[in-house]
């Protein structure tokens, strides 16, 4: 499911899956009872892979200097979930894991910009929530798919909108 997905499928059916996976109907049916059990999984999986990005400390001498860095680690998170992210938002309304999936993902990435900015752009600031807005995944899927951008392009926009809500000194 997660190549079919990675491959740009939104829903792939059962069908699709037992295909690729070399196996029959009844095998996916019997592995997974429902699709809350495959949400689960493929969130394993992608958190296996981007959670260590997410919790490695950022570099830099000057806050700028981690949000620039936070943004390219946000860039390439970004880009690793965005079929999984795509999909899950077509099925989000049915399913109270992915619901929980989404809020999770922008708890993380708000504690990750909080992390970085000084005291006086906290949360609930109108900063903060400006940065938080133009660096949010919805951006990037924006960016990417509505906009058409290449990941360097949209990764490029990404930080023009941080310097133009906080420029360098």
């Amino acid at each position: 499911m997660m190549d079919l997905t990675r491959a740009g499928e939104v829903s792939p059916s059962a069908e699709a899956v037992a295909v690729k996976a070399g196996v029959g109907r009844r095998t996916v049916f019997r592995l997974f009872s429902d699709m809350e059990t495959v949400y689960r999984e493929i969130h394993q999986v992608m958190m296996g892979r981007i959670e260590p990005v997410f919790r490695a400390p950022l570099e830099g001498r000057s806050w700028r200097d981690r949000l620039d860095a936070m943004i390219e680690r946000r860039a390439k998170i970004f880009e690793e979930i965005l079929p999984f992210k795509t999909a899950a938002d077509t099925q989000r309304h049915l399913s109270p894991f992915l619901q929980e999936d989404h809020a999770q993902l922008a708890r993380m990435t708000r504690q990750m910009l909080a992390d970085v900015l000084p005291k006086k752009m906290a949360p609930g600031s109108r900063t903060f929530e400006a940065l938080d807005a133009a660096l949010s995944m919805e951006m990037w899927q924006r960016l990417r798919h509505d906009q058409s951008l290449s990941p360097k392009a949209a990764r490029a926009a990404m930080k023009h909108m941080a310097g133009a809500l906080v420029p360098r000194p």
